[in-house]
């Protein structure tokens, strides 16, 4: 009788099992097609740019010294990396320049971009360019060097000194000679208001 049960459990085993496996093989093809391999991530454009800008270091820095001897430290708040079609930004951009006379030059700008592969930093918006000897210059964007000390404002620059205020179309920074000293040269229709300072008595 026992043995008449186990004969009768094996036949419908063997009928079960497979059709369970055709079943599950089935639905596995079928779960399959339900699956759109060539579909886009499901993210829009504008996220995946936010989500690439979120990249950024914080506190870059950037240190020299030019083949005359000049030190240049050029540093950040924070820097975002560019992409294909856009420079690298820079937050709170800085630079100070110590001259072999003694002399320095610092520069302050709101934004700027720093280009390792070009040589070039650039201060955009609220640029402010001082001199240890009094001078205080602003523009709105100025192009400087990273090798050597050589700069340019290609816009309207404003300033104010030891003779008083002017303001000029363009500014030029750098050595009128290989290996001479560094010069601030204003350039395109100079106006100056000269006011000394009185002697106090």
């Amino acid at each position: 009788m026992a043995q008449d049960r186990y004969s009768r459990m094996v036949q419908l085993a063997k009928v079960i099992l497979p059709l369970a496996a055709l079943t599950l093989l089935s639905a596995v093809f079928l779960l399959s097609r339900g699956v759109d391999l060539e579909s886009p991530i499901p993210f829009a454009e504008d996220e995946i740019v936010e989500r690439t800008r979120d990249q950024q270091v914080t506190g870059p820095f950037f240190s020299g010294v030019t083949p005359q001897g000049e030190q240049i430290q050029v540093q950040a708040k924070l820097a975002r990396p560019g992409g294909a079609d856009s420079r690298g930004e820079a937050i709170d951009l800085a630079a100070e320049i110590r001259l072999l006379n003694g002399r320095m030059i610092t520069l302050r700008s709101d934004t700027g971009s720093l280009e390792m592969d070009q040589d070039m930093a650039t201060f955009t918006g609220n640029v402010v360019i001082t001199t240890s000897d009094g001078l205080r210059v602003t523009t709105e964007e100025l192009n400087t060097a990273l090798s050597g000390v050589s700069g340019n404002s290609p816009g309207e620059v404003q300033g104010t000194g030891p003779i008083g205020k002017f303001t000029a179309g363009s500014m030029e920074i750098g050595a009128e000679n290989d290996g001479g000293p560094i010069h601030i040269r204003f350039k395109n229709g100079v106006k100056l208001v000269y006011e000394p300072k009185t002697s106090e008595r």
